[in-house]
């Protein structure tokens, strides 16, 4: 069965050129316009992926964002008129996975969709202890816990703390980090690895008092392993 990608926009002609080019990669593509009728599709149906217009009548795609990241974590690639930094970050704290920002190619969202998909293929299973024990990573699962507790992770929120602790104390530049975490980074910038770096750390202080990530200045990022 292809994969389904709910497409929420407004603007009836651009959800039918993204069906369009999202049929034609093999996905199956289906269109909600507001964001109570998304909200409740996405409650009670599976998608792989969720594709966001920031602006809908009834609401924000971030708003609507917030509330997905509540029950699911299925990833999710914002659209937006506006190309301001602010945006982007904003789009990225509440769990985005790609931004793209309008007019767009329907053909480069197909392609960044499937490798945010690729990205989330199955890894063989691994158990990984860092920081005297204080991290378990489960990579079959896609899972990391921090001193016994379960973190809710965005997808690049995982794989960059994934990449550090099977790495401890090893210095990751941002540009390296871009590289290794997301792959295929487009048009992101570098206050992207920042913007992660900073919600990680909060949801590592919420279980405990410490911060194992570890600033270099001029140079990048490492994971403490004591």
């Amino acid at each position: 069965m292809s994969k389904r990608i709910l497409i929420v926009e407004d603007e009836p002609a651009i959800a039918d050129t993204l069906i369009y080019a999202l049929q034609q990669s093999g996905y199956q593509a289906e269109h909600a316009g507001l964001l109570q009728t998304a909200l409740a599709r996405l409650q009670s149906e599976t998608f792989a992926l969720a594709i966001l217009d920031v602006g809908l009548p009834d609401g924000s795609g971030f708003e609507l964002c917030r509330q997905l990241r509540r029950f699911s974590q299925i990833p999710v690639m914002f659209l937006t008129a506006h190309g301001d930094e602010i945006d982007r970050i904003v789009g990225l704290e509440i769990g985005a996975d790609d931004y793209v920002t309008k007019p767009f190619s329907p053909r480069e969202v197909a392609a960044r969709v499937a490798a945010i998909l690729r990205r989330l293929q199955p890894a063989l299973p691994t158990a990984v202890a860092g920081t005297s024990g204080d991290f378990e990573l489960d990579g079959g699962a896609g899972r990391i816990r921090y001193r016994g507790r379960l973190l809710e992770l965005t997808r690049y929120e995982y794989l960059l703390l994934k990449l550090l602790i099977e790495h401890p104390e090893r210095i990751f530049s941002r540009e390296q980090l871009l590289e290794r975490v997301w792959r295929d980074p487009g048009d992101v910038f570098d206050r992207t690895v920042d913007t992660h770096i900073k919600t990680l750390r909060a949801k590592l202080r919420a279980i405990a008092d410490a911060d194992p990530i570890r600033t270099h200045r001029g140079l990048g990022y490492s994971l403490e392993s004591r």
